[in-house]
């Protein structure tokens, strides 16, 4: 949509969460922030709060899936958000061309 693909796997937990009476307006926020052991750090919060910047990833139908904002889109141009299930974890990852360098949980990343 925008330079960032959400895999099937992302798209269909975003749904689950959504399926909940309390998240049905909820979509998933994806930023960038200052921090983390290599510089920068990948934050996935749920919103249901538009701001005036943000850029959509991902929508079905009439429903915002998921956004960033134009700061954080820089770093996200042609990264991939990917939902992952291993063995006693599940989480939001970034695949990201644009990282140099990333740590070994995979949160955060340096360009």
């Amino acid at each position: 949509m925008n330079g960032v693909n959400i895999s099937e796997s992302a798209l269909t937990r975003i749904a689950e969460i959504r399926s909940k009476a309390e998240n049905q307006n909820k979509f998933l926020r994806v930023s960038i922030s200052g921090g983390g052991c290599s510089g920068f750090q990948y934050i996935f919060e749920l919103d249901e709060k538009h701001l005036d910047d943000d850029i959509e990833i991902a929508k079905k139908e009439n429903f915002i899936l998921a956004v960033t904002d134009e700061t954080s889109m820089e770093f996200l141009k042609n990264a991939e958000i990917q939902f992952v299930k291993e063995l006693g974890a599940s989480y939001f990852k970034v695949v990201n061309p644009n990282a140099a360098s990333s740590c070994g949980c995979g949160s955060s990343f340096s360009v």
